[in-house]
């Protein structure tokens, strides 16, 4: 009996083995039709072709759909170019240092000089009355004449000083600067930065920046709070330069609690700068690839061209772009704002299977 069970069971495993094998193989031309079927349709949606270097993605319309790849029209724009730089929030201690000794030079000039006219006159009256048969002797008469003689040594020694003076703050803060500073009243200007209420900045600019002009301004910030922008207006050139920014200097002042001398703060230039013409193009749209920034033009209805852009200006939702040929982005051109990563995907798929085949 057990021999029997084994040869039946054997029968049946033998059928089964048997059976497998004919499905196997009935079943593996279907099998691969299928599979050519499915590579077939894949390749058919998703071709791409080149043509002078520039590779064209084809989407049909119903796979665009399905996958959500969605486009945006470019249009003109305009930026107002920036000079962006650095500067200083600089004490004038020293020029108010200088201003005192000026002002003291000064005053002790005026001083003597009243004395001197003092001296001239009793020098005029002694004179006079030593020619008249010697009524005062030629003594007091020469005592007279020395102190006047003094008074001029002490006039000239006064205003030599002041003038020194003026000639070391003119090359330390230029001529606007000192004019204010070796008026006897201060301007409003002066008694401001004086009394802190403005600062001064020092502002060094490209050197192929255009120079400033009056009422010109820039808006400056610190360094580390870039949102507290001020607007700076344009005073005078700077003699000095900056020991660590190449450039030509300028001073300017700020009507502002927040700077503190000593302070270095950032310059971000909008009224020397001309407007430029161009296209922004949106965030959503930008791919990178091999360290490069890239955006796909629509260039029918289910074709598409990657092309390369910059990123140099940063704008509001994306980045100024100009073209420098015909074939660059351009207004009215349409963008994918939506799917571009997956357009690249496609696109070097293809290259990879194109690299198999050969």
């Amino acid at each position: 009996m057990n021999r029997k069970l084994a040869i039946i069971i054997g029968i049946q495993a033998f059928l089964i083995v048997m059976l497998f094998w004919v499905l196997v193989y009935y079943g593996k031309d279907e099998y691969e039709a299928s599979t050519q079927v499915s590579e077939d349709n894949i390749e058919a949606q998703n071709r791409v072709s080149s043509k002078e270097g520039l590779a064209t993605i084809h989407i049909s319309p119903a796979t665009q759909a399905q996958s959500d790849i969605t486009t945006s029209g470019l249009k003109t724009s305009t930026h107002q170019g920036g000079i962006s730089s650095y500067g200083n929030v600089i004490a004038i201690n020293n020029l108010i240092e200088l201003r005192s000794r000026y002002l003291a030079a000064k005053a002790d000039s005026l001083v003597i000089s009243t004395s001197l006219a003092h001296n001239k006159l009793e020098l005029a009256r002694l004179r006079e009355l030593n020619s008249d048969d010697k009524n005062v002797s030629d003594k007091v008469l020469a005592t007279a004449q020395a102190d006047t003689k003094s008074d001029e040594a002490k006039i000239f020694a006064a205003e030599s000083s002041a003038k020194n003076i003026a000639d070391t703050m003119r090359q330390a803060w230029g001529d606007t600067l000192t004019k204010l500073a070796t008026e006897k009243t201060p301007s409003s200007l002066l008694q401001s930065l004086i009394d802190y209420k403005d600062v001064l900045i020092q502002i060094t600019l490209p050197f192929d920046a255009a120079e400033p002009i009056e009422n010109s301004y820039v808006m400056v910030a610190p360094t580390t709070a870039s949102l507290n922008s001020v607007r700076a207006i344009y005073l005078s050139k700077s003699p000095m330069s900056n020991a660590t920014i190449q450039g030509k200097t300028y001073f300017y002042h700020a009507n502002t609690n927040i700077l503190r001398a000593g302070m270095q703060v950032k310059i971000n230039s909008l009224s020397n700068a001309s407007k430029q013409t161009g296209v922004v193009i949106p965030a959503t749209a930008v791919v990178w690839y091999a360290g490069k920034p890239w955006a796909y033009r629509k260039t029918g209805k289910d074709q598409f061209s990657r092309l390369p852009i910059n990123t140099n200006i940063e704008v509001d939702n994306g980045w100024f772009y100009q073209a420098s040929t015909k074939a660059d982005l351009s207004a009215g051109d349409q963008v994918v704002t939506n799917g571009a990563q997956l357009l690249l995907s496609e696109e070097f798929k293809s290259q990879i299977t194109n690299e198999n085949e050969d």
